[in-house]
């Protein structure tokens, strides 16, 4: 399939991907989709009755600050809304391409937009489903041959995170401040975090609701994500490892995460999917599924000094992913959790196998006892105020590319 619309070489962002987002201009706030380097406002489109012909019961999803209203359609009519945009922006179709009043309207280079948060997520799951990330994790800060909790081979290890400090690519975040224990033998102090991370994450956005005490069957839960996100939940390291007993990360994980602004749907990456590491033992029952359930999703991660270059540091690979998504939202759900359209579930970091794929400054250099060397002859083992991460997630295969665009802040210092 190809389109009227100038597509550059390499971009994230082809016909065949058509993302959903949610842009800002002037006055108005629309929810959109992307081709190439141009930014599609649908509520124009709605405005000049294009989407009439599907026989929506309810166009108000158009015209939303938010992408949650249009995402609980559900799959059969935004998988129809996302053919009907391919099929209006093919090459071979007029019916657009000739009304010069509604594209002067509609259509916008990327630059002139601001891209906002594209959906109000209600709730938040961070699961922990890298065995390498688990098993560097372990080894660092346990018995080396027991890295891995007895439990973490039998159900996908997640926690509830904090839903209200996610925000979108381009939002700065201060460096946190809270209580660590550098020295086990002194009481603890307060103070700025020095171990800033980032974690290497995919996020997926469930569309639908369930009501409390019902489950969603392993096998049928793709019907109810709708796509995918890059996801960077930032880390503070010290003050995690002293908070977290007995009950989990909580300053330490609730000072801010960053998500890309386009939401790249599932069907646009059913292409790529591979199957997952093989699960030894076999889940019980209720998490065993069949099939190619992983995607196979490049990840990039840079980091870039306030007065320098970027320095591409991490790259890894969302198919390396131990639990796939169905298997998450299978476990979040069985014990009778009700899931709301907008819901937000982090894959926890992602690492591959080899030391340049680890997915965050932790496992990079090591607990800070390896620094990595910057093009600028500076060093790191963890994130210093004003660097800025940029996270990068694409898929291709057989000259097609389908991406994310770019996830990125700034880390400024504590107030």
């Amino acid at each position: 399939m190809k389109t009227w619309i100038q597509v550059p070489e390499n971009n994230d962002f082809p016909i065949q991907n058509i993302p959903f987002g949610i842009i800002a201009y002037d006055q108005f706030i629309s929810p959109a989709t992307r081709i190439g380097n141009t930014v599609i406002d649908l509520s124009i489109l709605a405005d000049f009755g294009y989407f009439d012909a599907l026989d929506l019961e309810d166009l108000s999803v158009f015209y939303q600050p938010v992408l949650n209203d249009f995402i609980s359609l559900g799959k059969n009519k935004t998988n129809a809304i996302r053919t009907y945009l391919q099929n209006l922006f093919s090459l071979n179709c007029d019916d657009l391409k000739d009304n010069a009043e509604v594209c002067s309207l509609a259509l916008k280079d990327v630059d002139s937009v601001l891209m906002m948060m594209p959906v109000a997520v209600g709730d938040y799951t961070d699961f922990y489903s890298s065995i390498e990330h688990a098993t560097n994790v372990g080894t660092m800060f346990r018995d080396p041959g027991n890295a891995l909790l007895p439990n973490w081979r039998h159900l996908p290890v997640g926690y509830h995170g904090r839903s209200s400090s996610i925000v979108v690519s381009g939002t700065s975040v201060y460096r946190p401040k809270g209580q660590t224990r550098p020295d086990e033998n002194q009481p603890p102090i307060f103070g700025p975090s020095k171990q800033v991370d980032f974690e290497l994450e995919m996020a997926f956005i469930t569309n639908g609701k369930t009501k409390l005490g019902a489950s969603i069957d392993v096998n049928k839960a793709e019907d109810f994500i709708f796509g995918l996100i890059i996801f960077n939940d930032l880390s503070a390291r010290d003050l995690q490892k002293w908070e977290y007993v007995p009950l989990g990360p909580f300053l330490s994980k609730s000072f801010g995460s960053v998500v890309s602004p386009w939401i790249v749907t599932l069907e646009a990456l059913e292409p790529f999917r591979v199957k997952g590491p093989l699960q030894e033992p076999q889940p019980l029952p209720y998490l065993q599924n069949e099939g190619e359930k992983n995607l196979d999703i490049q990840l990039e991660v840079f980091i870039k000094p306030e007065k320098s270059e970027s320095n591409l540091v991490c790259r890894s690979n969302f198919k390396y992913m131990y639990w796939n998504m169905a298997q998450q939202l299978a476990h979040q759900t069985v014990a009778g959790c009700n899931i709301n359209t907008g819901d937000m579930y982090g894959s926890g970091t992602i690492s591959g196998p080899t030391s340049d794929s680890y997915g965050s400054m932790l496992e990079l250099s090591w607990k800070g006892t390896k620094p990595l060397i910057l093009s600028d002859g500076s060093s790191r083992t963890f994130i210093q105020d004003n660097d800025t991460i940029v996270m990068k997630a694409f898929a291709k295969k057989d000259n097609l590319r389908i991406g994310f665009g770019d996830c990125l802040t700034k880390i400024l210092s504590a107030t």
